[in-house]
């Protein structure tokens, strides 16, 4: 057995899980699950009309590297979306989802035979990160976060040292569970560090089209591009069409920047064996190629948000985030701050599920605080307008029972 296996924690919801098997819910109330930020809007038709016409590729092994078609359109929605002209042959390969990609790129990246050898990523943060670092032989460090920033990452904290055996440093933006986006002058002090130091940004992008500001999030490779560095050396973002237009299960985003760190992305995945199936890349492309259905579908959570964060901010400590469907809330002031005791007595009294904060988060011996999501729960709002505003109105009177 792998014994690097080993030093793996428990995934959140496998945590969230242990946590409350004891509990019987309140019968009374319907279930109603804030918990998994899997979206529940309607997939567009396109997709599926397209998924349905390419049923006769079922017959015929895919491509690693993806039908030309396929990687013309990524290339053409990020010159659309972010005005980056990439080199479809070399700068973009597709992947089965970012959750996939985040994982096998720190295999492809990581040297475990040089000693100390460091995988920086923030915290709180998304767990395929941490276990990356792990299985790739490597080991994790957790940059502190500011609570009065939005829990921004203090990336001065970090010493030289340990940027010097840093191999790998993952970012997520739109942050997950924050929703924080990161602004050029942090980017340029990364790319700065990398460009010292020698390591591999990874962009973790899923939620950029998600968004409540004018504005839509500065990516990673319109950063670098604003930066002169348009051959975005050690730089690789990616993304998904799960949150973009709702479709979680056809595990289908892709990779771009540095053309030398997708060639040998694109060696280990041959090996790997994980080309994306004919059908699900006749779909992904009708996906890039629509914006409409895109539009329609932030409208829908814009719409949704703006109901459900004024009723939740009398009790607890919420506001709009920049981007992505969560929100990231602070538990009551003056009241218990123990997340999981307060996420537990939602589940029990009101049948309301939402993930603590703490389980997604590292207690790292001095840091201020220790674990920085401890006394916030995340609440993904996924479900239908009319299910979210129920599941708010039920932890505005949880909340109100509690005793301060």
């Amino acid at each position: 057995m792998n014994p690097l296996l080993s030093r793996l924690h428990p995934y959140p919801f496998e945590r969230w899980r242990e946590l409350t098997q004891d509990i019987v819910a309140n019968p009374d109330f319907k279930p109603i699950s804030l918990g998994i930020g899997e979206p529940k809007h309607a997939t567009p038709a396109l997709v599926e009309d397209a998924l349905m016409q390419a049923l006769p590729m079922l017959s015929t092994y895919p491509s690693t590297l993806g039908e030309p078609a396929l990687r013309a359109a990524i290339a053409g929605w990020v010159q659309r979306r972010y005005g980056v002209t990439l080199d479809a042959a070399t700068q973009v390969l597709p992947v089965n989802g970012t959750r996939e990609a985040l994982f096998a790129l720190a295999q492809t990246v990581l040297d475990p035979t040089q000693p100390g050898a460091t995988v920086v990523c923030p915290n709180p943060f998304y767990q395929i990160y941490e276990g990356a670092a792990l299985l790739g032989g490597a080991q994790t460090v957790f940059v502190p976060s500011d609570p009065a920033r939005n829990f921004a990452a203090d990336w001065a904290a970090v010493s030289d040292e340990t940027w010097a055996r840093t191999q790998l440093l993952y970012v997520c933006s739109p942050g997950n569970p924050t929703g924080a986006v990161m602004p050029l002058a942090e980017w340029q002090q990364l790319f700065e560090l990398s460009e010292r130091h020698g390591f591999v940004i990874a962009s973790d992008e899923c939620y950029s089209e998600i968004y409540f500001r004018d504005e839509p999030p500065l990516g990673s490779l319109q950063a670098a591009k604003a930066l002169g560095r348009g051959d975005f050396r050690r730089l690789i973002a990616l993304t998904s069409l799960s949150k973009r237009s709702n479709v979680p299960g056809l595990r289908s985003g892709f990779v771009a920047g540095d053309a030398a760190l997708i060639k040998a992305f694109l060696l280990y995945r041959t090996y790997h064996g994980s080309a994306m199936g004919g059908m699900v890349q006749r779909a992904s492309i009708a996906a890039w190629n629509d914006e409409v259905h895109v539009v329609a579908n932030r409208g829908l959570y814009r719409a949704k948000f703006a109901q459900v964060t004024p009723l939740l901010a009398p009790v607890l400590d919420v506001t709009l985030p920049d981007a992505a469907f969560y929100l990231w809330a602070g538990l009551p002031a003056g009241g218990p701050q123990d997340d999981i005791a307060w996420a537990r007595g939602l589940l029990a009294q009101y049948n309301v599920a939402v993930l603590p904060g703490s389980l997604l988060a590292r207690s790292v011996a001095g840091h201020t605080p220790p674990n920085p999501g401890s006394g916030r729960i995340r609440m993904a709002l996924v479900a239908p307008v009319a299910e979210c505003l129920e599941a708010a109105q039920r932890i505005v009177a949880y909340a109100a029972s509690i005793p301060s």
